[in-house]
């Protein structure tokens, strides 16, 4: 389904690539708005908008972490499940360059950089999920088992409720 201006992103094109199914869902991004604003716009639960969040470990490998957007990531817990001393986010220049798109617009497919993905598990239960295609205001809807086809993530338990 293509709706008229949809961006062409790494994202899309990498979606088109894996043969993923997923809807444009375009919207005003709003600077330091988060996943509340673009649930709002789109007039879905914050629930099913995934965060995708560039990190790092203790020895400054990245890795991503899908989360759902009412929560924030247990650093400390994640941490623990994936068996490092310590996890942080990127800076966001840093963030971009790993994953070469800007922060507010970045997605876990087609990033520059191979990074292990990590997704709060309880997203897998929803059957939509809307996460970001690549670029500020737009995200795709998409089901969580595709994601899983074609990221392989590992499913953690970090959610804190926000």
């Amino acid at each position: 389904m293509k709706t008229t201006n949809a961006p062409e992103t790494q994202a899309t094109k990498f979606l088109r690539q894996h043969k993923v199914p997923f809807t444009d869902h375009l919207y005003a991004y709003e600077e330091h708005g988060g996943t509340a604003v673009s649930a709002r716009e789109l007039q879905v639960d914050e629930h099913a908008v995934v965060k995708t969040l560039v990190m790092e470990d203790d020895s400054a490998k990245p890795l991503i972490v899908l989360m759902h957007g009412d929560c924030k990531v247990s650093t400390k817990e994640l941490a623990r499940q994936i068996g490092c001393k310590k996890i942080e986010p990127c800076k966001p220049e840093v963030a971009n360059r790993h994953s070469g798109f800007l922060v507010g617009g970045t997605s876990p497919f087609g990033t520059k950089k191979q990074m292990p993905v990590y997704i709060e598990k309880t997203i897998l239960d929803l059957p939509l999920i809307y996460i970001n295609g690549g670029k500020r205001g737009y995200l795709v809807g998409i089901h969580p088992q595709e994601l899983v086809r074609v990221l392989n993530p590992k499913a953690v338990e970090a959610a804190l409720v926000v």
